[in-house]
């Protein structure tokens, strides 16, 4: 059984590792309807209780998904976090009113037959977003409404990640944190848990790359952001790949293959090496199968890594990635 974890101050346990839904909802290639449902119930069944979505994934897909599989199961729901924000169009600052945000809430409380949702979080908004006030006091205003039980914001930038902290009404963050992109521990995760605030660690495991399982010559499908995103075409170019060049990915993967444990996949060494700080309450890497979900779990039984194997980590980060994604997020 997995371990649970507080989650902030929510007064929340969620297990370390969740389920992020982006890829049942779409842009990550097709997953069936089906597929989707027998992914997630496999995520459920082998124990994780914290699942990730938003309202534009899938145009509300993957919210639907969700609510379908939940009404399936008897007993205690697990936490689910939303976020809104990305449908508005322009996306602008001003865009972020009471009103919109709750329209978006409203959407989603549909979408996931709930009466209350337990986490809605700005979907990585324009930094301007982060010191105007009244968007938080709009925040705090619809939480009063009993339609959210918590916010928090879901970031792009370490800049971003301070600011949100400041905010008194945020009780998580969610942000790029991978061996690829270890930034936030220099300085934002020893913040973020002095003041107890969740920490949500996304795209784990780089877009794929560090499953080990990707070669020069993969190829990915015409609606998979992975082959549409690569520079950045569609939203920022740090949720693909994270950021880093295909080709020096590849190179720096085959440098870390020797670090992976005997007997663990390269997926699970990734998630485990997350997990190695305290500050991350959950984790959500995707899955698009049942075996993906379950092999997910599998680095929660992963024992501590060594001091010397965090060490060859970091020096391949700094030695093949970090002049490519430090100084841009």
């Amino acid at each position: 059984m997995l371990a649970s974890h507080p989650f902030g101050r929510t007064g929340r346990n969620t297990t370390r590792i969740g389920f992020g839904a982006w890829a049942i909802g779409g842009t990550w290639g097709e997953v069936t309807h089906e597929d989707a449902k027998a992914t997630l119930h496999a995520a459920l069944d082998a124990g994780m209780t914290f699942i990730d979505t938003a309202d534009v994934y899938g145009d509300g897909r993957s919210e639907r998904i969700i609510a379908e599989v939940l009404s399936e199961r008897p007993g205690a729901h697990p936490f689910v976090a939303t976020k809104a924000g990305r449908r508005l169009s322009p996306h602008i600052p001003a865009g972020y009113t009471r009103g919109n945000l709750e329209a978006f809430i409203d959407r989603s409380l549909t979408n996931l037959a709930m009466e209350r949702l337990d986490l809605v979080q700005l979907h990585c908004p324009p930094t301007a977003v982060y010191t105007d006030q009244g968007v938080f006091d709009a925040l705090d205003a619809i939480k009063a409404t009993g339609k959210i039980a918590d916010y928090g914001v879901s970031v792009e930038t370490i800049e971003e990640a301070h600011a949100a902290l400041r905010q008194p009404g945020v009780v998580s963050v969610q942000i790029i944190y991978n061996i690829f992109r270890p930034r936030p521990a220099e300085t934002f995760l020893t913040e973020a848990r002095a003041r107890n605030v969740a920490v949500i660690a996304r795209v784990p495991l780089a877009s794929g790359l560090l499953t080990g399982k990707m070669r020069p010559d993969s190829t990915f499908a015409a609606d998979d952001h992975r082959a549409f995103n690569r520079n950045g075409e569609a939203f920022d170019k740090g949720e693909t790949f994270s950021g880093v060049p295909y080709d020096v990915a590849l190179q720096a993967v085959e440098e870390l293959r020797p670090l992976v444990p005997q007997g663990a996949t390269m997926a699970a060494f990734a998630l485990r090496w997350i997990l190695m700080q305290e500050a991350i309450s959950v984790v959500i890497p995707g899955a698009k199968t049942p075996d993906q979900a379950r092999a997910n779990v599998a680095a929660d039984a992963l024992p501590p890594l060594p001091p010397k194997v965090m060490e060859a980590a970091a020096d391949i980060y700094f030695r093949r990635i970090s002049r490519h994604v430090h100084h841009l997020w």
